[in-house]
């Protein structure tokens, strides 16, 4: 099977399969590989916090035309996977010279399967762009075609708890990769002090109570699959334990309306007595006396316009430096002159892709009444 993520999260993914029993993991292009059971893909769709979508590869022929295409589709019994009554959808991604046209393929691919039906009942399936009973994944590089079934349905990130949103949401798998790359050790307080609709807080509730991602889901796509085990399926859904967690999830924004929907969220998801909430600009927050991490997406000036960015990060850092001695602080931003303006040297970087954008995730280990982590202090004391 394969575990599609973002590029940048496929090492945090290993570690998750790794997790659930998962064997064979080898670490693709935005993806990672791995072999197991029937059992097991329920559970990676239950449980994965930095995964897309899990396919599960069925054909792989080569192919150096749609022709060849169609004819290689043809060689699956689709009718071990679809009956008449059942619709599909297809989904084509193609990196080849020989293939200039996704959506060809894709047309192709349908003939190929829709023929087949007609072929042997003299009627055919119907396709489905929205809901479908099985969802078809075609991948073409350079000249090798693989076929797979999307046991997923609805994009993973699509946990089910958001019912409302800021201008610029955080992806809830990229919320959930930086958590767990971040190494918090789920004991200590999490702090997002520019929380917007709330994603980094309810994925780390999620975290660090243990509640599967998949809880809220109302389906995964194999649950409309002809072997689908309904008795396999409670098992795994209902082996769930929630875990204690005696420290404080809190998050912050300045703006009121970003507050509101950040609660409605966290009530959707069941975690409102989990998550403490406050309408304060950063400026004014002050974190509570035991240790913790503090993670946070600010605005970077793409799709959310901040008139004085470099003021902006400039605070941040000034915030970190004197408030926040003794916690870790993980930022994503886009732009190499924001994190010169937060004026403190990164322990660690990390690049992320917060959709289209190339970003940096960048940590502060901010030490007890050391002047050597910023670069204003460094220059003071070469003076």
């Amino acid at each position: 099977m394969i575990a599609k993520t973002f590029q940048g999260l496929e090492e945090v993914l290993v570690q998750e399969l790794e997790n659930l029993g998962a064997e064979e993991i080898k670490v693709l292009k935005r993806a990672v590989s791995f072999v197991g059971d029937k059992a097991l893909m329920y559970k990676t769709n239950f449980h994965l916090r930095t995964a897309t979508r899990v396919i599960k590869p069925i054909h792989k022929f080569n192919a150096i035309d749609t022709d060849e295409v169609y004819k290689g589709i043809q060689e699956i019994d689709w009718s071990e996977y679809l009956s008449l009554k059942d619709t599909i959808s297809i989904d084509s991604t193609i990196s080849s010279e020989d293939f200039k046209h996704s959506k060809f393929v894709t047309y192709r691919v349908k003939d190929a399967i829709v023929d087949q039906f007609f072929e042997k009942t003299g009627d055919r399936p119907s396709v489905r762009v929205v809901n479908p009973t099985l969802r078809i994944n075609v991948h073409i590089d350079k000249n090798t075609c693989t076929v797979s079934l999307d046991s997923s349905g609805e994009s993973l990130h699509k946990r089910g708890y958001r019912v409302a949103e800021t201008a610029a949401p955080l992806n809830e798998v990229m919320a959930a990769g930086m958590i767990l790359m971040s190494d918090w050790d789920k004991k200590s307080n999490f702090i997002d002090p520019m929380c917007g609709s709330g994603t980094l807080l309810i994925e780390a509730a999620l975290i660090a109570y243990n509640i599967p991602v998949g809880l809220y889901r109302k389906e995964f796509g194999f649950q409309k699959w002809s072997d689908f085990d309904q008795d396999l399926w409670d098992e795994i859904y209902n082996d769930e334990t929630e875990i204690d967690f005696d420290a404080n999830i809190i998050g912050c924004d300045i703006s009121d309306k970003a507050m509101e929907i950040a609660e409605q969220n966290i009530r959707n998801a069941g975690l409102r007595r989990k998550i403490k909430l406050n309408v304060i600009p950063f400026q004014q927050f002050i974190p509570p006396v035991e240790k913790g991490i503090l993670i946070t997406n600010p605005p970077y000036g793409e799709r959310l316009k901040v008139k004085d960015l470099e003021g902006l990060y400039s605070m941040i850092g000034e915030r970190l430096k004197h408030q926040f001695m003794g916690y870790d602080a993980w930022i994503l931003s886009y732009g190499k002159e924001c994190f010169d303006s937060i004026g403190l040297r990164p322990s660690r970087k990390v690049t992320l892709f917060n959709g289209p954008l190339e970003c940096r995730f960048q940590k502060y280990s901010m030490f007890a009444g050391s002047k050597k982590d910023t670069f204003k202090d460094r220059k003071e004391s070469n003076r």
